[in-house]
């Protein structure tokens, strides 16, 4: 009978600082089961900085109902406790570093046994030596785990990982795909604004909820309109109408109002780059000179969008979530 491990932090609160304790003195000793421990337990940190991610990349409302200090607090230790939970079900990752670090202990064992036998120290000695030995702390295996996780490139888990923001945040897999996707069109209008294409990214991602609430037009097709730009009397190209927010003297209404449509993203690309580079109310927002917050602080200034906090979420979409 296989006695169970009394130190398996997947069944325990995520902020025991004894469970952690436990773990790193059975670290120490770099058996199977503490290594198995650890890299669960990285594998929890993965999933809560993705969950962090995911959470930064969505526009809140600074005013809106739970965005209190005590509603933020609750929300990081229920993301702590559910990446435990989901690591200690398992997403694969943990028994690649299992299986990468193993193969690394057993060669230098296989060394230490080697260097032995040329009469050099081994057996408790070469155990006791931080360099044969490589999961001397809980820390040392971490960082280990996460170089061993770089390198398994050919294993589909490590190959799929979401890439990070130039903060070093995990990057949410529907933030990538939407970066992506339009990342080549966003070139395209810098080439013509010279407007970072990051900026406009984090501009059409704000507009429309990563894609996820475009505008449609009337028979229910896209209007690939990813900028939220209205059609005034001088649009002369096809439209679309939808229910949008407005906001009057710092109050929200709700209204029906006429937007541009499109043939494709590009199109919309396109037609953006223009407005900012041959509307004089724009000078400002072009000659942002690459500054996430200028530029979004640039496009309220200039009467872009009504929403008082408008500059505010831009700048966090840009620096938080884009790569």
């Amino acid at each position: 009978m296989i006695a169970s491990n009394t130190n398996d932090l997947s069944n325990k609160f995520a902020l025991d600082t004894n469970s952690l304790s436990a773990l790193k003195k059975d670290a120490k000793a770099g058996t199977p089961a503490a290594l198995k421990e650890t890299a669960t337990q990285f594998e929890a940190m993965f999933i809560n900085m993705m969950m962090k991610s995911m959470r930064d990349a969505t526009p809140q409302d600074e005013d809106g109902f739970g965005n209190s200090q005590q509603t933020k607090t609750f929300t990081t230790m229920l993301d702590q406790q559910t990446s435990q939970n989901l690591a200690k079900r398992g997403m694969g990752l943990a028994d690649v570093l299992v299986r990468q670090l193993s193969s690394q202990q057993m060669g230098q064992q296989a060394l230490a046994i080697g260097a032995e036998g040329n009469g050099a120290p081994g057996g408790a000695a070469a155990a006791a030596n931080p360099a044969v030995s490589p999961f001397s702390n809980a820390a040392a295996m971490l960082k280990s785990a996460a170089a061993a996780g770089a390198q398994t490139q050919a294993s589909d888990e490590v190959a799929k990982l979401p890439a990070t923001t130039e903060s070093g945040r995990i990057q949410a897999p529907h933030v990538r795909a939407f970066q992506e996707k339009l990342h080549n069109h966003a070139l395209e209008a810098e080439k013509t604004t010279g407007v970072p294409a990051k900026f406009m990214l984090g501009q059409a991602a704000l507009e429309t909820g990563w894609g996820k609430r475009m505008i449609k037009n009337a028979d229910g097709s896209n209007s690939h309109n990813l900028f939220g730009i209205k059609a005034g009397p001088s649009w002369k190209g096809k439209v679309a109408e939808s229910v949008t927010t407005e906001y009057v003297n710092g109050r929200p209404q709700t209204r029906v109002e006429r937007f541009r449509a499109y043939d494709s993203p590009a199109d919309s690309f396109k037609d953006y780059a223009n407005m900012l580079a041959n509307n004089p109310r724009y000078e400002k927002v072009i000659n942002s000179g690459g500054d996430a917050a200028a530029f979004a602080r640039g496009l309220q200034r200039a009467g872009y969008a009504t929403d008082p906090h408008y500059a505010t979420k831009l700048t966090r979409v840009i620096r938080n979530s884009l790569a």
